[in-house]
């Protein structure tokens, strides 16, 4: 039960003032108390409080602590947990320059599910989609997190959804087969021979570029010629498991491409960790010098990247990561079917190979078929 009622009292400065002042139990039967300047919001509060007692989902506004703080044991179980560098940096920022300046000092139990709509609105107004998603995710698994500490009593983050957008099909950005041929002309003349071999390993394999640095010989089948993938490298140079159980695969590799292998094994350097390609103190390269040193030299020598220091557009077009989307089309091009494609690629399931490549199998699948449909409807089977 809860009961309101009028308060009146006398400023240091003598100024009457009045309140409306809450009285119930908490969940565990301990009397406690909220302050409002208008009865109706006190009635309005007290109506919603003790439904929340009943259903003993309450928390009261002196056990509560700050979204801010709620964050801070968020992030420090995210690093506990041996998360990926960057996947920490991308949470921290998430917190540091949108969630706490947005609502860093309200306490979690004065949190709403009509609160949360706003911040999300807030955030989606302000940010790209993609980004305020990520955003709003963060902060569910904030409250998750505080919720499973016993500092909340309910997740109201559960019950707000992203608002559909209109429905927008991505197409990954595909060198041409023209490109690629010219980059493959430019990776067999060049004399950086550990150049070469990764440019052609990563476009007919569609490794990815963490999976590609923390590659080891003992992976490399060249008599069979296939790789098996089995560990990546991190951020910072760590080995670990692949992304995902799919992750680890079998990749067959072409006759040339195993030609490539066969010479850079014989000029590689020997390190300790046996490293496919090693940095020169036989470490694992950073994604960056992997980017700078290895491939864009190679993509200059083509002409699908302009020369300089700075990163241009035409850069940032060919990365690693897009000559794994252009090995996936090539097989697709060919007709290997969906469950093969992902394999190849490692997907975690055939949802995410369809949703990254299913405008690709629908252009081959269809095309010609799809044009001549009407026809052949009306009139038979056409020459």
């Amino acid at each position: 039960m809860s009961s309101i009622r009028k308060r009146t009292w006398i400023t240091p400065a003598g100024e009457k003032r009045t309140a409306w002042l809450v009285d119930y139990r908490d969940p565990a039967g301990r009397r406690r108390s909220k302050q409002f300047a208008r009865k109706k919001d006190a009635d309005a509060w007290a109506v919603n409080a003790l439904a929340e007692v009943q259903r003993g989902v309450h928390t009261p506004d002196s056990m509560s602590i700050t979204v801010a703080n709620a964050a801070a044991k968020w992030l420090d179980r995210v690093r506990d947990s041996n998360r990926e560098p960057t996947t920490i940096a991308a949470y921290e920022q998430h917190v540091r320059l949108h969630i706490v300046p947005r609502c860093g000092a309200t306490k979690l139990s004065q949190l709403t599910a009509p609160k949360v709509r706003e911040l999300l609105d807030g955030w989606l107004k302000d940010l790209s989609r993609p980004m305020a998603t990520r955003v709003f995710r963060s902060f569910k698994a904030i409250l998750t997190e505080a919720q499973a500490r016993g500092l909340l009593a309910q997740n109201v983050a559960l019950a707000v959804k992203i608002p559909t957008a209109p429905r927008k099909r991505s197409k990954v950005m595909i060198p041409s087969k023209d490109e690629l041929r010219a980059i493959l002309a430019a990776a067999a003349a060049s004399e950086d021979l550990m150049a070469r071999a990764m440019v052609e390993l990563i476009i007919y394999t569609g490794l990815r570029a963490s999976e590609v640095r923390g590659l080891a010989w003992r992976f490399v089948d060249l008599k069979n010629g296939k790789v098996s993938v089995e560990s990546r490298a991190d951020a910072r140079g760590i080995h670990d498991a692949p992304k995902s159980v799919a992750g680890v695969r079998i990749v067959p590799i072409p006759v040339g491409v195993v030609a490539t292998l066969r010479q850079w094994k014989l000029a590689c350097p020997h390190h300790a960790d046996d490293l496919v390609f090693p940095s020169p103190k036989g470490r694992v390269l950073s994604h960056g010098v992997m980017a700078k040193n290895y491939l864009k030299p190679i993509l200059v020598a083509a002409g699908v990247t302009k020369p300089g220091e700075d990163e241009d557009e035409a850069v940032a077009k060919y990365t690693a990561h897009v000559f794994r989307h252009a090995a996936a089309s090539l097989w697709i091009d060919q007709g290997l079917n969906p469950k093969r494609v992902q394999t190849l690629v490692g997907h975690s399931s055939i949802q995410v190979t369809f949703d990254t490549y299913g405008h690709l199998f629908e252009e081959r699948d269809h095309g010609a078929s799809d044009r001549d449909a009407i026809g052949r409807a009306l009139f038979g089977p056409q020459p």
